[in-house]
């Protein structure tokens, strides 16, 4: 057995390896709320099977109940892994975020800054257990923060401050890395490019994976523009919200009405061609988890959008509440924009276009009318502060790789079209996996992303690290028996870009 497959194995999969226990939170999100969000714990427990989403409220409370001295930091404790010592470190910041830091006795001199996604306020600094294991079990350090435990579960508003403050605490304790890598999943991946692009000294390279590339602003509108499509053209004398939410509870509730519309609608063929219209604007992915193979086919893709549509609106729907709490107001709109030309950047078009065919409906009438009705705008100081906390340039400091699962009902594989529009240039790399699901990673895919980064920062050159070939061979080598998938993909537009 390869040596990384045995060191694992020696490791039992629910083991802790602090006498602290961190608790990794989930990247794709362990549910938690600001206080004034605990009642409603129910608007997003729907959304488990996509983020395996806790009830509202537990998670900030945790965050919250660390009594370090202010700054400081605390040795939790110790314990054996396969490899030798880890030893346990926390610490609470300045605006009461708390941090956490694993570092191996045989630790190799890199340490790697997590940035975890949307839903929790708990400090995390891996993806999953799995993948924190076989990191330390290499040698390499972890840290992450929780980000303000006072603030709106889209934190990014404080979400880069608290993790260069982590990175800075723990520094402090162990020594100066010989290398910085920062790792991000989902939002955090949005977190994890911000970082490389304000990296100064601090970072040596950057990970991001599954990440919302497009940031706040693209993600929010081009949700927008799905959601009133299919309830224009499905439900117009409704009346279903669709920005403004008071609580998460009524993001949810407008979900149930949405999702419920379109249920009803696939029993006709006109129905049909109209949730495909919506779902093409909302980038929802191609192959669904009932289908055994990707289909070719305009219905077969058809029915994969519809069946990740009703899975995921009980997610994003209320998830905008916590946006719009972050950003003061809406910052979404769709007034002037113009549906026809929206769905002619679509990746999804002739889709769209053959189902309208085959229920004998104007597509070009439909697509007139949401222009006509679009009349969402945006609150502008809600939009100056989106743009200011959670957007990118495209100017990287560091080199940077992206990874994305073709398949992603979260974060559309478009969003790296997007991002790659404003970060031509040598360090910015690209790689994509062939699996269904929002940061469905295997650990020996993280684990060979993390490796390339570095040896790019080590040696100054990628040498076709960052390449499907690289990738796919260096993550076979771990030996982990995980069936690694890289692939050559290239992604289509992000439909919805302003």
């Amino acid at each position: 057995m390869h040596r990384l497959a045995a060191a694992l194995a020696a490791v039992p999969l629910g083991l802790t390896l602090t006498l602290a226990p961190p608790a990794h939170a989930d990247a794709r999100g362990n549910t938690a709320a600001r206080a004034t969000a605990h009642a409603d714990a129910s608007a997003i427990g729907n959304a488990s099977a996509l983020d395996n989403a806790t009830a509202l409220g537990n998670a900030a409370a945790d965050a919250r109940g660390n009594d370090s001295a202010l700054g400081n930091a605390t040795r939790a404790g110790s314990a054996t892994a396969a490899r030798g010592t880890v030893t346990h470190y926390t610490g609470t910041l300045a605006d009461g975020a708390t941090w956490i830091a694993d570092v191996p006795g045989d630790w190799g001199g890199t340490l790697i800054l997590y940035s975890h996604g949307f839903g929790t306020l708990t400090a995390a600094d891996a993806p999953n257990d799995a993948t924190g294991q076989a990191l330390l079990a290499m040698g390499y350090a972890l840290v992450g923060s929780s980000y303000d435990p006072n603030g709106s579960l889209w934190a990014l508003s404080s979400a880069t401050r608290d993790q260069f403050a982590a990175l800075a605490a723990v520094e402090r304790i162990v020594g100066h890395p010989r290398t910085t890598i920062a790792l991000g999943t989902s939002m955090g991946g949005l977190i994890s490019t911000q970082e490389a692009e304000r990296a100064g000294h601090r970072l040596d390279a950057a990970v991001s994976t599954c990440g919302l590339l497009g940031g706040g602003i693209d993600l929010n509108n081009y949700q927008l523009d799905g959601e009133f499509a299919l309830s224009r053209l499905l439900a117009p004398a409704a009346g279903i919200p669709l920005v403004g939410y008071a609580s998460p509870a009524e993001g949810a509730a407008a979900a149930s009405q949405l999702a419920a519309a379109a249920t009803e609608a696939q029993a006709t063929p006109a129905g049909r061609a109209r949730v495909a219209l919506g779902t093409a604007l909302l980038n929802m992915p191609t192959w669904s988890s009932t289908q055994d193979t990707p289909p070719t086919d305009a219905a077969g893709i058809a029915q994969a959008q519809y069946e990740w549509l009703v899975s995921t609106l009980p997610f994003i729907m209320p998830a905008r509440y916590f946006i719009e709490l972050s950003a003061g107001g809406n910052a979404s709109w769709n007034a002037g924009v113009d549906y026809t030309a929206l769905l002619a950047r679509s990746p999804y078009r002739s889709t769209v276009e053959a189902l309208y065919r085959r229920a004998g409906l104007d597509l070009r009438a439909d697509l007139a009318d949401l222009t006509r009705h679009a009349s969402v705008r945006a609150d502008r100081p809600a939009l100056a502060s989106l743009a200011r906390t959670s957007t990118l340039t495209g100017r990287l400091d560091v080199p940077t790789l992206t990874m994305h699962t073709l398949y992603d009902q979260l974060a559309p594989v478009e969003f790296e079209n997007r991002y790659a529009q404003q970060a031509r240039g040598p360090l910015l790399r690209q790689a994509f996996v062939a699996r269904r699901g929002h940061c469905s990673f295997t650990v020996s895919e993280l684990v060979a992303a993390v490796q390339a980064a570095e040896h790019r920062a080590v040696t100054g050159r990628w040498d076709g690290r960052a390449t499907t070939r690289g990738l796919q061979e260096a993550a076979l080598r771990l030996g982990l028996g995980d069936a690694p998938a890289f692939v050559d993909f290239r992604p289509g537009p992000l439909v919805s870009h302003r």
